[in-house]
């Protein structure tokens, strides 16, 4: 039954963040948002203390549930696995004890922390649980799901049907691609071939969890006067953590998915409240680890505390003036400085928060946001206006953001929020290219920060030029995207370093 109930569970949550990464329409969001701010590491980076509290609380009380209910990367491996254990029968009992690689658990708990603290994002959130699946959901299995989309559309059209529209399938970033196809291999193969292995080895997630969870209150049990030493529950256990030969389980990497409990013949594995006794084992256990692995989990308290100080600090359709020809597309401009959402306060914010997900990416409508291809922001959301601009009614990255980068923001106050200024290439204009007249910029300018003046002032009948009032601008790349000139665009978005209300 406990098995049963920890499947469906699980089934729910697999399935409602999978949903978050594929929906482009944003419906689900409103009701399935608050499953992507449980998740542990966007829950610590956005200083959400109830929610990192309630899921160290869940763990001491009942185990690593967690890693086996809510993470969808935990979710991920136990379907992977499962499917290999169905290939054939003797592929049910293909696990061992193996003993616990504290040493290897702890060094990279403390790299990733240390990667948090010195800015090296990029690097860090490589293995960081829900970003991880959020990069795989993202950029894999998203395509599916919209040409999935795109052929429903084809054949609503054709029975005079409006109940699904085409969207763009596009990679937005060939690099985040690569990383999320290598991610989904090497996690795969290991869930496989080893069960949780990542998850006991090289997830931190499940290292910061696990030191909890030795002491939880409820936990799997072995009942010796009734076990008979066959063996089959540690031969099931993808977590490799029951040593029969001692009659002992690893709570540490213990992720209480009970099919141990159902594997059982002689119900000698119950889950039940622990005793004095085995806690007071367990504390023992714990003093004769290794200096080396004390110092580290030393080392991931002190840093987790610094960390936690440290964080605190195609809508427009590339049309020519809404409905004339289309015009190629325009090449990506060189940015002195990145532009980050509004609601993300500064970029140092931005990227101090911001877990790679690409969440904000799979919402944003006018396909806006994509992950950075910079070596120093590698797969860090960043924005860009070729595809489209940042209308300033949408808040929809503001609405879902788990990890406190994009602080929630109303539509009244994103319009009045400067992300940058525009900045004007006259001589990539085309009306000083073609000698024609445009305006397109000015026109489609939601703050009114461009108008049109005159090139020769004295005469009457000069052509007008843009010009920019950069105090009311609020960077939202109208212009930029709906301007003719190409390849590059005369006229381009500068981040700010910091926004500010205007």
């Amino acid at each position: 039954m406990l098995r049963k109930i920890r499947i469906i569970l699980a089934a729910i949550f697999f399935i409602g963040v999978t949903l978050l990464f594929l929906d482009f329409t944003g419906t689900l969001h409103a009701y399935l948002g608050w499953m992507a701010k449980v998740q542990f590491l966007p829950a610590v980076l956005a200083m959400n203390f109830a929610v990192v509290v309630g899921l160290l609380l869940l763990t001491l009380v009942f185990g690593r549930v967690y890693c086996s209910v809510i993470c969808p990367l935990g979710v991920m491996q136990d379907i992977i696995s499962w499917v290999h254990g169905k290939t054939k029968k003797k592929n049910r009992f293909r696990f061992s004890y193996s003993p616990t690689k504290n040493w290897l658990r702890y060094t990279v708990l403390v790299l990733f922390v240390l990667g948090l603290l010195l800015g090296a994002h990029s690097i860090a959130i490589l293995i960081a649980p829900y970003s991880a699946y959020g990069r795989i959901a993202g950029n894999l299995l998203a395509p599916l799901y919209q040409w999935g989309n795109n052929l429903l559309a084809w054949f609503a059209e054709r029975a005079g049907s409006y109940a699904f529209y085409s969207v763009d399938v596009w990679i937005r970033s060939v690099s985040t691609f690569i990383i999320a196809a290598v991610t989904l291999i090497v996690v795969g193969l290991l869930a496989w071939k080893h069960g949780r292995t990542w998850c006991n080895t090289i997830c931190p997630v499940g290292t910061v969890l696990g030191f909890f969870s030795r002491f939880s209150i409820f936990a799997p049990v072995i009942d010796t006067e009734k076990c008979r030493n066959c063996g089959l529950c540690g031969k099931q256990c993808k977590a490799s953590c029951i040593n029969m030969k001692e009659h002992e389980i690893d709570y540490s990497r213990c992720v209480a998915c009970m099919d141990c409990i159902d594997t059982c013949n002689e119900g000698a594995i119950h889950y039940a409240r622990r005793s004095f006794a085995r806690a007071q084992e367990d504390k023992k256990d714990i003093q004769e680890d290794k200096k080396g692995a004390d110092q580290s989990r030393r080392a991931f308290l002190i840093s987790g505390a610094i960390a936690g100080t440290a964080v605190a600090a195609h809508a427009q359709d590339m049309k020519v003036d809404g409905g004339l020809a289309a015009i190629e597309n325009a090449q990506k401009p060189e940015r002195q400085t990145p532009l980050v959402p509004a609601g993300a306060l500064s970029v140092k914010n931005f990227q101090d928060h911001c877990t790679a997900c690409q969440l904000c990416v799979s919402v944003c409508p006018n396909e806006v946001l994509r992950p950075s291809t910079s070596l120093s922001t590698l797969m860090l959301p960043e924005m860009s206006y070729e595809r489209g601009y940042c209308r300033p009614e949408c808040t929809r990255c503001s609405d879902i953001c788990p990890a406190g980068a994009i602080k929630p923001v109303s539509r009244e106050e994103k319009s009045s929020i400067q992300i940058g200024h525009a900045v004007v290439n006259l001589d990539a204009c085309v009306v000083n290219t073609d000698e024609v007249s445009c305006g397109n910029c000015a026109r489609h300018c939601p703050a009114g920060a461009i108008s049109m003046v005159r090139k020769n002032p004295d005469d009457p009948n000069s052509l007008r030029i843009p010009a920019v009032n950069e105090e009311i601008c609020i960077g939202c790349g109208a212009c930029e995207n709906l301007c003719p000139a190409r390849p590059f665009t005369a006229i381009h978005v500068e981040g700010h370093e910091v926004h500010k209300m205007i």
